[in-house]
């Protein structure tokens, strides 16, 4: 029997493994795919391009500690700053300039007064003065299970200004109530909630202010390009895993998993039956329950939890692109500021939001909602010399369909639509396309197990995060009466995106329910 088995290996399942294996823990993880890292994986679509399959800039694990606990830096992962972090190109039919996102706020500011006036530019950085420092309690509080006192003490000593009530007014106000306090330019307003979405839910819902605020952290520590790609990320775990005695075996998913008087007994499709005294589920949570339910667990309650849980609509379609050119901007002349980070192709807020309401409804949007990302810009060892590698995300787009309308039909002029939003900001970019790829929200479910399309798992909305993440009886990383399961990856706390938090709380849980006092020594070494 080993210690522990851990289903998937996303990246959150990796760094649970990493940290058991540095404790001392017998670790093995299972994956389906014979791809490495679920949505954090690099793979050859085109010839001798390296294209991820999933997320590209990774943001918020560079505010964890969790590459330095790790010490990733010594098994090849390497990051790039996205410098600018971001960049709005100016709305069409007039001179004003874009929007340039530095790090360096000064620089940021001056773009902004450039583009928008003194005015704006001098509430850029009231803004980021004030959500700078409440983002970064939110980071604290991603980094730990979603407890009382864990929130409460990741939350301590911020500037109250007015009382505490007000503070918390404050961040469960919507997004678009947070811009409209503080700007009065709507292409200004547009980019930063654009920028908001992308954690999936629309900003005008209550609770999404904390992910426009945000964007003041990215001056701080802006997104990061690993060098070779999104993948390099999970390699590096793989391979730090390795070291420390863990193994990974890909391609055999797991069936079943039965509690046993003894421990956990794991099926996998191949016919193998490993046991255990833990495990550990780094895959989405409706494919967590199911392997309970084929181990027998109780179907009644399974039933009651598959109900409660929301997984939405879907999210968006991905175009991955080989290009022999990096997207041109309309009026501008220096590339190095507009194709290093998050090239957010809106205007107005009225657009997000016909997008959105259009995913309700099972419809197509009116427009694209459109972000570009073209990482050559900053690492050219992802494609061959000469070539650029371009990706578009368009938000939302729903994964079922009204009517009898099928993806099967629709992914290749839709992606067409998307390109076009493209060449309206950057004229004669769709000539310079030599290979696309197209993910739909049913492509993403079936090559890397996201139910519904979500690449979130289940939606990031106020009553599903947090200690109601995925619902507050699966919140700390435990499932009632299956003692030695423990729950990681974008299911639970904090939610979807590249942080890692979630695969360290859950090797923590493990460790906690443990009697072995070193091991626990040893992980309080590795976290200071």
């Amino acid at each position: 029997m080993i210690d522990a088995v851990v289903v998937g290996s996303g990246h959150n399942a990796l760094v649970s493994a990493c940290y058991l294996a540095r404790a001392g823990r017998s670790v093995e993880v299972l994956e389906r795919d014979t791809v490495l890292g679920g949505a954090v994986s690099t793979v050859e679509r085109f010839p001798g391009h390296a294209v991820d399959r999933g997320s590209s800039a990774h943001i918020m694990i560079r505010h964890t500690g969790i590459l330095e606990e790790l010490e990733l830096d010594g098994f090849g992962l390497r990051y790039l700053d996205c410098d600018p972090w971001a960049f709005a190109p100016a709305p069409s039919g007039g001179d004003r300039p874009g929007i340039v996102f530095h790090r360096d706020l000064e620089r940021t500011c001056r773009s902004i007064e450039a583009a928008c006036g003194a005015r704006e530019a001098d509430a850029y950085r009231r803004f980021v003065d004030v959500w700078g420092p409440r983002s970064a309690a939110v980071m604290r509080s991603f980094s730990a299970p979603p407890t009382g006192r864990h929130l409460v003490s990741s939350f301590w000593g911020l500037d109250t200004g007015s009382g505490g009530s007000d503070l918390s007014r404050r961040f469960l106000a919507s997004g678009d109530a947070l811009l409209d306090e503080y700007f009065d330019d709507e292409p200004l307003k547009a980019a930063l909630a654009w920028f908001g979405a992308q954690s999936g839910p629309p900003m005008s819902e209550p609770g999404t202010a904390p992910m426009v605020g945000f964007a003041a952290l990215m001056h701080t520590l802006p997104p990061g390009r690993a060098v070779g790609g999104s993948g390099a990320l999970t390699r590096a775990l793989a391979a730090r895993l390795a070291s420390d005695g863990g193994t990974v075996t890909l391609g055999d998913g797991v069936t079943e998993l039965r509690r046993g008087s003894g421990g956990w007994t794991v099926r996998t499709e191949s016919g193998r039956t490993v046991t255990a005294r833990a495990v550990i589920a780094g895959c989405h949570i409706l494919t967590t329950l199911d392997l309970l339910e084929h181990g027998g667990y109780d179907r009644t309650r399974l039933i009651d939890w598959r109900r409660r849980i929301r997984v939405g609509p879907g999210i968006g379609m991905v175009l991955r692109l080989a290009t022999d050119a990096l997207p041109a901007y309309a009026g501008t002349t220096s590339p190095a500021d507009t194709t290093r980070g998050l090239q957010l192709l809106v205007d107005d807020r009225a657009h997000l939001r016909l997008a959105h309401g259009a995913a309700l409804a099972g419809e197509l949007p009116p427009r694209p909602a459109v972000l570009g990302m073209s990482f050559t810009a900053l690492d050219p060892s992802i494609a061959p010399a000469g070539e650029h590698q371009v990706t578009l995300w368009s938000q939302w787009h729903p994964h079922r369909l009204s009517g009898d309308r099928r993806w099967a039909d629709l992914a290749e002029s839709e992606a067409d639509r998307i390109v076009a939003e493209m060449e309206s900001r950057a004229p004669g970019f769709a000539s310079t396309i030599r290979h696309r790829h197209i993910q739909t929200p049913e492509n993403i479910e079936q090559e890397l197990g996201m139910i519904g399309g979500n690449v979130m798992h289940v939606e990031m909305s106020l009553d599903q995060m947090f200690m109601w993440r995925p619902l507050p009886e699966l919140s700390q990383h435990r499932v009632p009466d299956a003692a030695g399961l423990y729950l990681t990856g974008a299911s639970t706390h904090p939610g979807g995106g590249v942080s890692g938090a979630s695969g360290r709380s859950a090797a923590h849980a493990v460790l906690a329910d443990t009697d072995g006092g070193p091991l626990r020594r040893i992980v309080r070494r590795l976290s200071r």
